[in-house]
Protein backbone atom coordinates (compact mmCIF):
# COMPACT_ATOMS: atom_id res chain seq x y z
CA UNK A 1 0.00 0.00 0.00
CA UNK A 2 1.45 3.44 -0.58
CA UNK A 3 2.95 5.12 2.06
CA UNK A 4 3.20 2.03 3.94
CA UNK A 5 6.24 1.76 6.26
CA UNK A 6 7.68 -1.14 6.92
CA UNK A 7 11.15 -2.78 9.08
CA UNK A 8 12.95 -5.22 6.97
CA UNK A 9 14.28 -8.07 8.84
CA UNK A 10 15.36 -10.10 6.50
CA UNK A 11 18.94 -10.10 4.86
CA UNK A 12 17.51 -11.06 1.66
CA UNK A 13 18.73 -9.09 -1.42
CA UNK A 14 16.11 -8.24 -3.37
CA UNK A 15 16.95 -8.27 -7.73
CA UNK A 16 17.34 -5.37 -9.85
CA UNK A 17 14.24 -5.04 -11.95
CA UNK A 18 14.69 -5.22 -15.50
CA UNK A 19 13.30 -1.33 -16.01
CA UNK A 20 16.68 1.04 -15.89
CA UNK A 21 14.62 3.86 -14.40
CA UNK A 22 15.09 3.55 -10.53
CA UNK A 23 17.30 5.10 -9.25
CA UNK A 24 16.65 5.76 -5.11
CA UNK A 25 17.10 8.46 -2.80
CA UNK A 26 18.52 7.36 -0.05
CA UNK A 27 18.05 9.69 3.29
CA UNK A 28 20.83 8.76 5.77
CA UNK A 29 20.23 10.60 9.22
CA UNK A 30 18.77 13.55 6.86
CA UNK A 31 21.81 13.47 4.35
CA UNK A 32 20.56 12.81 0.43
CA UNK A 33 22.36 9.99 -1.45
CA UNK A 34 21.16 9.87 -4.91
CA UNK A 35 21.76 5.78 -5.39
CA UNK A 36 20.86 3.19 -8.67
CA UNK A 37 19.04 0.49 -7.41
CA UNK A 38 21.94 -1.99 -8.49
CA UNK A 39 23.53 -0.50 -5.43
CA UNK A 40 20.42 -0.96 -3.16
CA UNK A 41 20.39 -3.98 -0.57
CA UNK A 42 18.00 -5.08 1.94
CA UNK A 43 15.50 -2.11 -0.06
CA UNK A 44 12.23 -3.04 -1.07
CA UNK A 45 11.08 -0.19 -4.02
CA UNK A 46 7.33 0.67 -5.53
CA UNK A 47 7.85 0.98 -9.27
CA UNK A 48 6.74 4.11 -9.93
CA UNK A 49 5.07 3.00 -13.51
CA UNK A 50 2.80 0.69 -11.47
CA UNK A 51 1.04 3.67 -10.33
CA UNK A 52 1.74 6.53 -12.74
CA UNK A 53 1.20 4.37 -16.07
CA UNK A 54 0.86 7.88 -18.40
CA UNK A 55 3.27 7.94 -21.06
CA UNK A 56 2.47 10.43 -22.96
CA UNK A 57 1.02 13.55 -22.96
CA UNK A 58 2.60 14.52 -19.67
CA UNK A 59 -0.05 14.41 -16.52
CA UNK A 60 -0.81 17.79 -15.01
CA UNK A 61 1.14 18.87 -11.84
CA UNK A 62 -1.41 18.33 -9.48
CA UNK A 63 -2.20 14.53 -10.70
CA UNK A 64 1.47 14.01 -10.46
CA UNK A 65 2.09 15.65 -7.16
CA UNK A 66 -0.41 13.53 -5.67
CA UNK A 67 1.33 10.19 -7.01
CA UNK A 68 4.83 11.46 -7.33
CA UNK A 69 6.16 9.70 -3.81
CA UNK A 70 5.99 6.14 -2.73
CA UNK A 71 8.23 5.18 -0.20
CA UNK A 72 9.59 2.19 1.59
CA UNK A 73 11.91 1.89 4.52
CA UNK A 74 14.20 -0.53 6.40
CA UNK A 75 16.35 -0.71 9.21
CA UNK A 76 19.66 -1.19 8.25
CA UNK A 77 22.85 -0.57 11.17
CA UNK A 78 20.64 0.95 13.20
CA UNK A 79 20.00 3.61 11.11
CA UNK A 80 16.65 4.16 9.21
CA UNK A 81 16.41 4.68 5.62
CA UNK A 82 13.96 6.03 3.06
CA UNK A 83 13.77 4.68 -0.62
CA UNK A 84 12.41 7.63 -3.85
CA UNK A 85 11.65 6.03 -6.91
CA UNK A 86 12.74 8.19 -9.47
CA UNK A 87 9.93 8.14 -12.33
CA UNK A 88 11.50 7.08 -15.46
CA UNK A 89 10.38 9.96 -17.53
CA UNK A 90 13.00 12.22 -15.59
CA UNK A 91 16.25 9.98 -16.82
CA UNK A 92 18.18 11.15 -19.08
CA UNK A 93 18.61 8.56 -21.74
CA UNK A 94 22.09 8.66 -22.03
CA UNK A 95 23.68 9.80 -18.77
CA UNK A 96 20.47 8.26 -16.72
CA UNK A 97 20.54 11.00 -14.34
CA UNK A 98 17.79 13.23 -13.58
CA UNK A 99 17.71 15.97 -15.74
CA UNK A 100 18.58 19.52 -15.21
CA UNK A 101 17.91 21.35 -18.66
CA UNK A 102 15.73 18.70 -20.96
CA UNK A 103 15.44 19.18 -24.71
CA UNK A 104 14.02 17.12 -27.43
CA UNK A 105 15.60 16.77 -30.72
CA UNK A 106 13.13 16.42 -33.90
CA UNK A 107 12.26 12.41 -32.97
CA UNK A 108 10.00 13.10 -30.06
CA UNK A 109 12.44 12.12 -27.31
CA UNK A 110 13.82 14.34 -24.80
CA UNK A 111 17.89 14.68 -23.25
CA UNK A 112 19.58 16.63 -21.06
CA UNK A 113 21.06 19.49 -22.85
CA UNK A 114 24.63 18.75 -22.01
CA UNK A 115 24.12 15.02 -22.87
CA UNK A 116 22.59 15.49 -26.10
CA UNK A 117 25.03 18.35 -27.25
CA UNK A 118 28.00 16.20 -26.10
CA UNK A 119 26.60 13.50 -28.15
CA UNK A 120 26.08 15.60 -31.25
CA UNK A 121 29.66 17.71 -30.82
CA UNK A 122 30.97 14.08 -31.43
CA UNK A 123 30.33 14.00 -34.67
CA UNK A 124 27.05 11.26 -34.27
CA UNK A 125 23.77 12.36 -36.75
CA UNK A 126 21.50 9.56 -34.81
CA UNK A 127 19.07 10.28 -32.09
CA UNK A 128 20.73 7.66 -29.18
CA UNK A 129 17.52 6.71 -28.17
CA UNK A 130 16.07 5.24 -31.41
CA UNK A 131 19.25 5.25 -34.05
CA UNK A 132 17.37 7.23 -36.49
CA UNK A 133 19.35 9.68 -38.39
CA UNK A 134 18.39 12.93 -37.31
CA UNK A 135 16.92 15.62 -40.06
CA UNK A 136 17.58 18.41 -38.21
CA UNK A 137 20.38 18.74 -35.45
CA UNK A 138 18.70 21.73 -33.70
CA UNK A 139 16.38 20.63 -30.57
CA UNK A 140 14.00 22.98 -28.31
CA UNK A 141 13.04 22.93 -24.41
CA UNK A 142 10.58 20.65 -23.40
CA UNK A 143 9.44 23.02 -20.68
CA UNK A 144 6.64 21.16 -19.53
CA UNK A 145 9.08 18.34 -18.65
CA UNK A 146 10.93 20.54 -16.85
CA UNK A 147 8.58 22.18 -14.77
CA UNK A 148 7.56 18.78 -13.63
CA UNK A 149 10.78 17.68 -12.87
CA UNK A 150 11.16 21.03 -10.56
CA UNK A 151 8.27 20.51 -8.90
CA UNK A 152 9.18 16.81 -8.14
CA UNK A 153 12.70 18.40 -6.88
CA UNK A 154 11.05 20.95 -5.23
CA UNK A 155 8.47 18.48 -3.09
CA UNK A 156 11.65 16.93 -1.13
CA UNK A 157 13.97 18.37 1.30
CA UNK A 158 16.94 19.57 0.71
CA UNK A 159 19.76 17.41 1.19
CA UNK A 160 22.61 18.76 3.62
CA UNK A 161 25.58 18.93 2.25
CA UNK A 162 27.73 20.01 5.05
CA UNK A 163 27.89 16.05 6.29
CA UNK A 164 28.31 15.15 2.68
CA UNK A 165 31.45 17.72 2.94
CA UNK A 166 32.91 16.75 6.03
CA UNK A 167 32.58 12.57 4.83
CA UNK A 168 34.47 13.94 1.68
CA UNK A 169 37.25 15.78 3.93
CA UNK A 170 37.55 12.47 5.52
CA UNK A 171 38.68 10.92 2.78
CA UNK A 172 40.81 13.12 1.69
CA UNK A 173 42.75 12.44 5.44
CA UNK A 174 42.26 9.16 4.54
CA UNK A 175 44.16 9.22 1.49
CA UNK A 176 47.26 11.61 2.80
CA UNK A 177 47.41 9.30 5.73
CA UNK A 178 48.71 6.38 3.22
CA UNK A 179 45.32 4.68 3.43
CA UNK A 180 43.70 5.19 -0.10
CA UNK A 181 42.91 1.64 -0.45
CA UNK A 182 40.28 1.80 2.56
CA UNK A 183 38.22 4.43 1.07
CA UNK A 184 38.73 4.83 -2.80
CA UNK A 185 35.54 2.23 -3.25
CA UNK A 186 33.66 4.11 -1.29
CA UNK A 187 34.31 6.72 -3.41
CA UNK A 188 33.82 5.29 -6.76
CA UNK A 189 30.29 4.40 -5.30
CA UNK A 190 29.37 8.00 -3.87
CA UNK A 191 30.33 9.44 -7.29
CA UNK A 192 28.31 6.62 -9.06
CA UNK A 193 25.14 7.55 -7.77
CA UNK A 194 24.62 10.95 -9.52
CA UNK A 195 25.89 14.42 -10.67
CA UNK A 196 25.02 16.23 -7.27
CA UNK A 197 27.86 14.01 -5.87
CA UNK A 198 30.25 14.38 -8.62
CA UNK A 199 29.33 17.82 -8.90
CA UNK A 200 30.49 18.18 -4.93
CA UNK A 201 34.07 16.10 -5.42
CA UNK A 202 34.74 18.49 -8.26
CA UNK A 203 34.18 21.45 -6.23
CA UNK A 204 35.55 20.18 -3.28
CA UNK A 205 39.18 22.02 -2.46
CA UNK A 206 41.82 19.59 -2.75
CA UNK A 207 39.99 16.32 -3.78
CA UNK A 208 41.54 16.29 -7.25
CA UNK A 209 45.14 17.39 -5.93
CA UNK A 210 44.77 14.14 -3.66
CA UNK A 211 43.41 11.60 -5.85
CA UNK A 212 45.88 12.62 -8.67
CA UNK A 213 48.41 12.24 -6.15
CA UNK A 214 47.76 8.67 -5.51
CA UNK A 215 48.88 7.80 -9.24
CA UNK A 216 52.67 9.41 -8.55
CA UNK A 217 53.01 7.22 -6.03
CA UNK A 218 55.61 4.07 -6.81
CA UNK A 219 54.41 0.88 -6.18
CA UNK A 220 50.89 1.43 -5.54
CA UNK A 221 48.39 -1.16 -5.73
CA UNK A 222 46.72 -1.91 -9.38
CA UNK A 223 43.56 -1.98 -7.94
CA UNK A 224 44.05 1.09 -6.16
CA UNK A 225 45.38 2.75 -9.55
CA UNK A 226 42.36 1.08 -11.21
CA UNK A 227 39.96 2.95 -8.29
CA UNK A 228 41.52 6.16 -8.84
CA UNK A 229 40.89 6.68 -12.73
CA UNK A 230 37.48 5.33 -12.68
CA UNK A 231 36.51 8.01 -10.25
CA UNK A 232 38.30 10.97 -12.55
CA UNK A 233 36.17 9.48 -15.53
CA UNK A 234 33.41 9.64 -13.48
CA UNK A 235 34.32 13.62 -13.09
CA UNK A 236 35.76 14.74 -16.15
CA UNK A 237 32.36 16.14 -17.65
CA UNK A 238 32.17 18.71 -14.36
CA UNK A 239 33.07 22.40 -14.76
CA UNK A 240 36.61 23.25 -14.51
CA UNK A 241 37.52 19.64 -14.04
CA UNK A 242 39.79 19.14 -17.08
CA UNK A 243 41.85 22.09 -17.00
CA UNK A 244 42.54 21.58 -13.36
CA UNK A 245 43.76 17.52 -14.82
CA UNK A 246 45.64 18.66 -17.39
CA UNK A 247 47.87 21.74 -14.96
CA UNK A 248 48.09 18.24 -12.01
CA UNK A 249 49.44 15.50 -14.40
CA UNK A 250 51.22 17.82 -16.94
CA UNK A 251 52.32 20.35 -14.00
CA UNK A 252 56.24 19.30 -14.97
CA UNK A 253 57.22 19.97 -19.04
CA UNK A 254 59.80 17.26 -18.47
CA UNK A 255 58.70 15.04 -16.61
CA UNK A 256 55.05 13.36 -15.46
CA UNK A 257 55.23 10.95 -12.72
CA UNK A 258 51.68 9.85 -13.33
CA UNK A 259 52.17 8.41 -16.54
CA UNK A 260 53.57 4.83 -15.08
CA UNK A 261 50.40 4.40 -13.26
CA UNK A 262 48.43 4.81 -16.49
CA UNK A 263 50.72 2.11 -18.35
CA UNK A 264 50.44 0.12 -15.67
CA UNK A 265 46.94 -0.12 -15.76
CA UNK A 266 46.83 -0.82 -19.51
CA UNK A 267 49.22 -3.75 -19.02
CA UNK A 268 47.57 -5.31 -16.15
CA UNK A 269 43.95 -3.58 -15.09
CA UNK A 270 40.48 -5.09 -16.22
CA UNK A 271 39.04 -3.99 -19.65
CA UNK A 272 36.80 -1.51 -17.95
CA UNK A 273 39.61 0.35 -15.72
CA UNK A 274 41.97 0.46 -19.20
CA UNK A 275 38.91 1.98 -21.11
CA UNK A 276 38.50 4.69 -18.19
CA UNK A 277 42.14 5.28 -18.65
CA UNK A 278 42.32 6.40 -22.15
CA UNK A 279 39.13 8.35 -21.54
CA UNK A 280 40.90 10.21 -19.04
CA UNK A 281 43.41 10.46 -21.06
CA UNK A 282 42.53 11.96 -24.24
CA UNK A 283 40.10 14.39 -22.05
CA UNK A 284 43.28 16.08 -20.52
CA UNK A 285 45.95 15.98 -23.82
CA UNK A 286 44.60 19.34 -24.56
CA UNK A 287 47.32 21.05 -26.45
CA UNK A 288 50.32 20.00 -28.84
CA UNK A 289 52.35 20.34 -25.91
CA UNK A 290 50.86 17.60 -23.72
CA UNK A 291 50.10 16.01 -26.54
CA UNK A 292 53.84 15.64 -27.68
CA UNK A 293 55.24 14.90 -24.27
CA UNK A 294 52.31 11.89 -23.84
CA UNK A 295 53.63 10.10 -27.04
CA UNK A 296 57.16 10.82 -26.92
CA UNK A 297 59.45 8.00 -27.19
CA UNK A 298 61.20 8.26 -24.24
CA UNK A 299 57.81 7.68 -22.56
CA UNK A 300 57.10 3.86 -24.11
CA UNK A 301 53.43 5.15 -23.81
CA UNK A 302 52.74 4.06 -27.59
CA UNK A 303 54.62 0.60 -27.92
CA UNK A 304 52.03 -0.33 -24.98
CA UNK A 305 48.90 0.99 -26.60
CA UNK A 306 49.92 -0.44 -29.92
CA UNK A 307 50.50 -4.23 -28.14
CA UNK A 308 47.10 -3.74 -26.57
CA UNK A 309 45.50 -3.69 -29.28
CA UNK A 310 47.14 -6.37 -30.86
CA UNK A 311 46.38 -8.40 -28.19
CA UNK A 312 43.08 -8.18 -28.54
CA UNK A 313 41.70 -8.32 -31.68
CA UNK A 314 37.67 -8.65 -31.22
CA UNK A 315 37.10 -6.04 -28.22
CA UNK A 316 35.38 -3.25 -30.22
CA UNK A 317 34.47 -1.35 -27.74
CA UNK A 318 38.13 -0.86 -26.62
CA UNK A 319 39.42 -0.53 -30.13
CA UNK A 320 36.74 2.23 -30.32
CA UNK A 321 38.45 4.64 -27.18
CA UNK A 322 42.15 3.72 -28.19
CA UNK A 323 41.56 4.96 -31.98
CA UNK A 324 39.87 7.63 -30.80
CA UNK A 325 42.97 8.55 -28.45
CA UNK A 326 45.63 7.84 -31.32
CA UNK A 327 43.33 10.40 -33.26
CA UNK A 328 43.85 12.99 -30.62
CA UNK A 329 47.53 12.78 -30.38
CA UNK A 330 48.87 12.06 -34.04
CA UNK A 331 49.62 15.85 -34.27
CA UNK A 332 53.43 15.88 -35.31
CA UNK A 333 55.21 14.32 -37.88
CA UNK A 334 57.16 12.54 -35.93
CA UNK A 335 54.11 11.12 -33.72
CA UNK A 336 52.54 9.42 -37.25
CA UNK A 337 56.42 8.06 -38.36
CA UNK A 338 56.20 6.17 -34.60
CA UNK A 339 53.11 4.84 -35.27
CA UNK A 340 53.61 3.76 -38.48
CA UNK A 341 56.89 1.71 -37.17
CA UNK A 342 54.94 0.47 -34.48
CA UNK A 343 53.21 -1.01 -37.56
CA UNK A 344 49.69 0.53 -36.80
CA UNK A 345 48.59 0.53 -40.87
CA UNK A 346 48.84 -3.23 -40.49
CA UNK A 347 47.09 -3.68 -37.37
CA UNK A 348 44.06 -1.00 -39.09
CA UNK A 349 44.49 -3.23 -42.28
CA UNK A 350 43.53 -5.84 -40.44
CA UNK A 351 40.92 -4.15 -38.32
CA UNK A 352 38.84 -3.09 -41.37
CA UNK A 353 39.12 -6.30 -43.15
CA UNK A 354 37.15 -7.86 -40.09
CA UNK A 355 33.66 -8.94 -40.83
CA UNK A 356 33.00 -8.37 -37.45
CA UNK A 357 34.16 -4.51 -37.31
CA UNK A 358 32.18 -2.05 -35.62
CA UNK A 359 31.29 0.84 -38.14
CA UNK A 360 32.70 3.51 -35.64
CA UNK A 361 35.70 1.39 -35.44
CA UNK A 362 36.05 1.15 -39.16
CA UNK A 363 35.74 5.21 -39.33
CA UNK A 364 38.46 6.00 -37.10
CA UNK A 365 40.64 3.53 -38.63
CA UNK A 366 40.36 5.37 -41.66
CA UNK A 367 40.65 8.60 -39.72
CA UNK A 368 43.95 7.76 -39.04
CA UNK A 369 45.45 6.06 -42.67
CA UNK A 370 44.16 9.71 -43.44
CA UNK A 371 46.51 11.10 -40.99
CA UNK A 372 49.57 8.81 -41.33
CA UNK A 373 49.58 8.83 -45.24
CA UNK A 374 50.59 12.66 -44.75
CA UNK A 375 54.42 11.55 -44.06
CA UNK A 376 56.89 9.42 -46.10
CA UNK A 377 57.14 6.69 -44.00
CA UNK A 378 53.02 5.56 -43.88
CA UNK A 379 52.83 5.77 -47.18
CA UNK A 380 55.40 3.60 -48.04
CA UNK A 381 53.88 1.32 -45.32
CA UNK A 382 50.15 1.76 -46.83
CA UNK A 383 52.22 0.73 -50.57
CA UNK A 384 53.78 -2.25 -48.73
CA UNK A 385 50.94 -3.77 -47.09
CA UNK A 386 49.02 -6.38 -49.22
CA UNK A 387 45.17 -5.66 -47.73
CA UNK A 388 45.01 -2.06 -47.18
CA UNK A 389 44.01 -1.24 -50.56
CA UNK A 390 41.26 -4.04 -51.04
CA UNK A 391 39.63 -2.89 -47.36
CA UNK A 392 39.40 0.34 -47.84
CA UNK A 393 37.59 -0.33 -51.41
CA UNK A 394 35.33 -3.00 -50.06
CA UNK A 395 34.21 0.26 -47.18
CA UNK A 396 33.74 2.66 -49.53
CA UNK A 397 30.16 4.29 -49.48
CA UNK A 398 29.39 1.71 -46.68
CA UNK A 399 30.93 4.52 -43.44
CA UNK A 400 29.78 8.28 -43.07
CA UNK A 401 30.50 11.00 -45.35
CA UNK A 402 33.26 11.71 -43.38
CA UNK A 403 35.01 8.27 -43.33
CA UNK A 404 34.39 8.07 -47.41
CA UNK A 405 36.70 11.29 -47.77
CA UNK A 406 39.19 10.09 -45.39
CA UNK A 407 39.13 6.78 -47.59
CA UNK A 408 39.09 8.67 -51.06
CA UNK A 409 42.28 10.64 -49.21
CA UNK A 410 44.54 7.43 -48.69
CA UNK A 411 43.32 5.85 -51.99
CA UNK A 412 44.00 8.65 -53.48
CA UNK A 413 47.63 8.64 -51.95
CA UNK A 414 48.50 5.25 -52.48
CA UNK A 415 47.68 5.35 -56.41
CA UNK A 416 48.07 8.90 -57.32
CA UNK A 417 50.45 9.65 -55.16
CA UNK A 418 52.53 7.48 -54.72
CA UNK A 419 52.08 5.62 -57.97
CA UNK A 420 51.94 2.22 -57.08
CA UNK A 421 50.87 0.06 -59.95
CA UNK A 422 51.09 -2.99 -57.71
CA UNK A 423 48.43 -1.14 -55.66
CA UNK A 424 46.22 0.77 -58.61
CA UNK A 425 45.95 -2.84 -60.04
CA UNK A 426 45.07 -4.48 -56.74
CA UNK A 427 42.07 -1.01 -56.59
CA UNK A 428 40.82 -1.77 -59.97
CA UNK A 429 40.36 -5.38 -59.13
CA UNK A 430 38.60 -4.76 -56.23
CA UNK A 431 36.12 -3.21 -58.47
CA UNK A 432 37.55 0.53 -57.44
CA UNK A 433 36.28 1.94 -60.51
CA UNK A 434 32.44 1.57 -59.98
CA UNK A 435 33.21 2.48 -56.11
CA UNK A 436 34.77 5.67 -56.83
CA UNK A 437 32.25 6.51 -59.39
CA UNK A 438 29.43 6.25 -57.21
CA UNK A 439 31.39 8.65 -54.80
CA UNK A 440 31.54 11.19 -57.69
CA UNK A 441 27.69 10.63 -57.83
CA UNK A 442 26.87 11.66 -54.10
CA UNK A 443 26.94 14.03 -52.35
CA UNK A 444 30.45 13.11 -50.39
CA UNK A 445 33.17 15.59 -51.52
CA UNK A 446 30.91 17.72 -53.96
CA UNK A 447 32.50 20.93 -55.31
CA UNK A 448 35.61 20.32 -52.90
CA UNK A 449 39.18 18.29 -52.93
CA UNK A 450 37.37 15.43 -52.64
CA UNK A 451 35.76 15.12 -55.82
CA UNK A 452 38.99 16.35 -57.74
CA UNK A 453 40.48 13.17 -55.88
CA UNK A 454 38.09 11.46 -57.87
CA UNK A 455 38.66 12.35 -60.99
CA UNK A 456 42.62 11.60 -60.54
CA UNK A 457 41.62 8.61 -59.61
CA UNK A 458 39.47 7.30 -62.24
CA UNK A 459 42.39 8.56 -64.90
CA UNK A 460 44.67 6.44 -62.70
CA UNK A 461 42.31 3.55 -62.38
CA UNK A 462 41.12 3.62 -66.49
CA UNK A 463 45.08 2.86 -66.92
CA UNK A 464 45.86 0.20 -64.53
CA UNK A 465 41.81 -1.46 -65.84
CA UNK A 466 43.88 -1.58 -69.10
CA UNK A 467 46.90 -3.27 -67.87
CA UNK A 468 44.70 -5.99 -66.77
CA UNK A 469 43.41 -6.94 -69.23
CA UNK A 470 39.97 -4.40 -69.65
CA UNK A 471 38.06 -3.83 -66.19
CA UNK A 472 34.36 -3.99 -65.92
CA UNK A 473 34.56 -0.96 -64.21
CA UNK A 474 36.02 1.03 -67.25
CA UNK A 475 33.92 -0.36 -69.60
CA UNK A 476 30.72 1.00 -66.85
CA UNK A 477 32.91 4.30 -66.87
CA UNK A 478 32.77 4.73 -71.40
CA UNK A 479 29.47 3.63 -71.54
CA UNK A 480 26.69 4.02 -68.51
CA UNK A 481 28.29 6.86 -66.54
CA UNK A 482 29.66 9.81 -69.97
CA UNK A 483 27.48 12.67 -68.09
CA UNK A 484 30.09 12.43 -65.02
CA UNK A 485 33.27 13.50 -66.26
CA UNK A 486 36.65 13.96 -63.86
CA UNK A 487 37.57 16.97 -62.88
Amino acid sequence: MVGDHREEKSSTTYPQPAHPSSTCVQFHTSILFIKRIGHAKKTTTLPFDSFFPYKSPLPSPPIFASLSFFFSKETKMGRDELCITVPSLFHCPISLDVMNSPVSLCTGVSYDRFSIQHWLDSGHDTCPATMQVLSSKDFVPNLTLRRLINLWTSSNSSPSTADLEEKVMAWIEEINNAKPERCLDSIVEFASRGEVNRSLLASFDGFLETIVGVLSINGMQIRVLESVVRILSLILLENGVNEKLHKLIFKSSSNSSCLPSFISILRNGSLESKMACFTVLESVTTNNESKRFIAGVENNFLPVIIHLIKIDNDNQELHDVVLSFLIAVSVTRSIKSQLVQLGIVEVLSNMMSSKNAAISVVEKSLKILSIVCTCADGQSALNGDQKCAGAIVERLMKVSKTATEDAVVVLWSMCCLFRDERVVEKVARSNGVTKVLLVMQSEVGEGNYVRRMCGDLIKVLRFGCKNVGGFSGAVSYETKTTHIMPC
